[in-house]
């Protein structure tokens, strides 16, 4: 990336993960955003982590996040996240963020 591509713009149409406030993680396509961080994802689901069960993904399909509710995006790499067995995988859910 060159000092230009800043911002959420290198990221739509490539996978993404967001963080919530209140402790979602979820996964989808980013296909576009606005000023305020508004996030349109599509084909998504979220992971539901359990200290119990392996990893639940729920689907949502076409998602709209409100920009106050994101606390981070990040770029996921499709070929290294296929490899994950979410089966075997045990972690307490996120506690939502408090200001």
């Amino acid at each position: 990336m060159s000092g230009k591509d800043i911002g959420l713009e290198p990221l739509v149409d490539t996978t993404i993960s967001v963080i919530t406030n209140d402790g979602r993680n979820i996964v989808g396509v980013l296909r576009g955003f606005d000023q305020t961080t508004n996030l349109i994802l599509d084909e998504c689901h979220e992971r539901v982590y359990s200290t119990k069960v392996g990893v639940e993904m729920l689907a949502l399909g076409l998602y709209v996040i409100r920009g106050d509710n994101v606390a981070v995006v990040g770029e996921l790499e499709d070929e290294s996240d296929s490899q994950i067995d979410f089966n075997a995988i045990r972690a307490p859910p996120l506690k939502p963020i408090t200001h």
